[in-house]
């Protein structure tokens, strides 16, 4: 928002200069209300159109149009609104476009000066010696911008061939464990099956104790061989560290600054496989929010276990006092998940900050009897 006034108030204090000169011509003044009126019009569609030399080149007419029709004497404030459009454009167009823009300008204000008899040889040289540095930093604020585009590029490309070769790491080790898993359960489980049935046949012939003792050791092991093969199956969990992980992967591709506070408990905290993952998401996408809009790279992470031992988290950045915000996607979708796990999640800014808090009940894992 500061860039736009940085740009609009000296426009609007030219306009009120250019004015109030013409305050004392009454026949002139209403005029000018008016195409002021729709320069400013014109000056506020340029965000807004994939055309901005066409609107520049309008402003100009506009210009051109006030002095025309002053045409007693040159207003001095309306020529310097002209060479402020040149200065204004440097951000806005590309090499071409403000070569091409600058060259217009440059000889609607020389048309203007000589109609009012004020054009000299002094003037023609001015407007080359300025116009050189002018085409040239505008050439280098176009190479630095294509940079800084390519380098986002490039930055997004490497996250997410990070990110596709976490995945595919994980694959294989997903992969790996259900063929142990697969393995485990057709050959020592048929064969613990087998085993227990023939010790059942044995009890039913033979009342002897030490059959029924075989029989239970057969019969934990089959439960304990069971339940390793659907350990074997189930996603990795490794509790709050796995995402700790994560996250630092996550800030050191991002290039931001964490501030990770870790409260007494969280570390020995039992996630679920959900849990996790709503974490990890939760926290990802508001660094990725923090990245975009963020006033510093600087990101607080507060994890803690509150009254009820459940997990809260708390992330903070700064951003400008005028900045605001709504429901995106992203952030919808980010309560949507952990209010599927019976969790709250709370979005809000204060003063300079933007602070996203939330609870997840912390449930041990159920496991169902095979």
């Amino acid at each position: 928002m500061r860039p736009f006034w940085y740009s609009f108030l000296p426009l609007l204090l030219l306009t009120a200069l250019a004015l109030f000169n013409e305050y004392q011509e009454e026949h002139v003044l209403p005029f000018m209300l008016v195409f002021y009126s729709l320069f400013f019009i014109v000056y506020f569609v340029i965000p807004l159109v994939g055309w901005p030399l066409i609107i520049y080149v309008i402003m100009t007419l506009i210009i051109s149009g006030l002095e025309w029709l002053n045409g007693s004497y040159l207003n001095l404030y309306v020529l310097l609104t002209g060479f402020y459009l040149i200065i204004n454009s440097l951000s806005d167009l590309p090499v071409k476009a403000f070569r091409i823009y600058f060259f217009y300008q440059m000889f609607s204000i020389c048309v203007l000066l000589y109609l009012h008899e004020q054009l000299h040889l002094a003037s023609v040289l001015l407007a080359i010696l300025v116009g050189y540095p002018l085409i040239k930093w505008n050439k280098i604020q176009v190479e630095q911008s294509e940079k800084q585009e390519m380098y986002e590029k490039l930055v997004s490309e490497y996250r997410k061939l990070k990110r596709q070769t976490h995945e595919s790491e994980r694959a294989a080790r997903l992969e790996e464990r259900t063929k142990m898993a697969r393995d485990i359960h057709d050959s020592v489980g048929h064969n613990l099956t087998a085993l227990l049935m023939k010790l059942q046949i044995l009890t039913m012939q033979e009342k002897k104790e030490e059959y029924e003792d075989l029989k239970q050791l057969a019969s934990d092991s089959l439960e304990e061989t069971r339940h390793a093969v659907k350990t074997l199956q189930a996603e990795e969990s490794e509790g709050i560290s796995s995402v700790l992980q994560l996250i630092r992967k996550l800030e050191a591709e991002s290039h931001i600054h964490l501030d990770f506070t870790l409260k007494q408990g969280v570390l020995s905290a039992h996630l679920t496989n959900e849990q996790n993952i709503v974490l990890y998401r939760v926290l990802q996408e508001s660094l990725t929010n923090a990245m975009r809009h963020a006033f510093s790279r600087e990101v607080k992470v507060v994890l803690a276990l509150n009254a009820a031992e459940d997990l809260a988290f708390t992330i903070k950045n700064r951003v400008h006092n005028d900045v605001g915000w709504q429901w995106g996607f992203g952030l919808t979708n980010m309560k949507k998940r952990v209010e599927e796990l019976d969790g709250k999640l709370k979005v809000y800014q204060h003063e300079q900050e933007f602070v996203v808090d939330g609870i997840l009940p912390l449930r041990e894992e159920k496991v169902d009897a095979l």
